[in-house]
């Protein structure tokens, strides 16, 4: 498989304090991977390197070939300001196509289709011209993830897609993400704070623990190793065991 994403050693600070240290790991087309952490352990930070909006102290972020930072979909976490956003579903969809349009000023009839393809895709086609604030939390999380699908050419970053919705919404998001993953080929990292889903659903785990220590593999090697027990003490982590 063809690597689409290679973090070489970094290094990222805040203040002249490193948030992230010598971090390393690749991920290949078609992977699957989970971020998990304790608050104030990196993941915003790391999610910020990736897209380009903060740069390594030093290190390298490497992309796949012909991947620019402009092709990366990103759903962010959700916020109150959200449901209150004056805009139809269809305008927020598309407003996902604009890193494609360059200095064009109005969208084209390719960008319209792709958009379209994204609202059935996740299936909220029927709510095209519906106001934002009219849906609910989980209608609203697949109109931006849709939103990101426009972006996207190979890899999906999605910051904690199902926080705040209730259980029948959050897993009708992660068999959405699975589809995109499995039917769809499209890479996905997740920022995450349900283990038990991370390790149902992932094929790689990157579990941040500190700014020096971290962990990166696979599920099974996730589950017996010794750094996840130090996830333990923080409440707002999902644990059954």
């Amino acid at each position: 498989m063809k690597n689409i994403l290679t973090c070489d050693n970094i290094t990222a600070s805040y203040d002249g304090v490193d948030v992230i240290s010598g971090l390393s790991f690749a991920i290949n087309e078609g992977d699957y991977l989970c971020i998990l952490g304790e608050n104030g352990s990196g993941k915003s930070t790391l999610i910020k390197c990736l897209l380009g909006i903060k740069h390594a102290d030093s290190g390298k972020i490497i992309l796949g070939e012909g991947l620019k930072h402009t092709d990366i979909g990103y759903l962010p976490q959700h916020t109150p300001m959200q449901n209150g956003f004056p805009a139809t579903v269809q305008e927020v969809v598309i407003s996902g196509c604009l890193g494609r349009r360059g200095m064009l000023p109005f969208y084209s009839a390719s960008e319209k289709k792709i958009a379209q393809n994204a609202m059935e895709k996740l299936g909220i086609a029927d709510l095209a011209k519906r106001s934002c604030r009219e849906l609910s939390g989980g209608q609203q999380q697949r109109m931006l993830l849709a939103r990101a699908l426009c972006a996207a050419k190979k890899l999906l970053l999605l910051d904690e897609p199902v926080t705040g919705l209730d259980p029948s919404a959050s897993a009708e998001m992660y068999s959405i993400i699975q589809e995109l993953n499995q039917k769809d080929k499209m890479t996905i990292i997740m920022v995450s704070h349900d283990i038990e889903k991370s390790v149902e659903y992932a094929s790689r785990i990157l579990c941040l623990c500190s700014s020096s220590e971290s962990f990166f593999g696979t599920p099974e090697e996730y589950s017996t190793s010794h750094l996840r027990i130090n996830l333990s003490g923080d409440k707002n982590y999902d644990r059954k065991s």
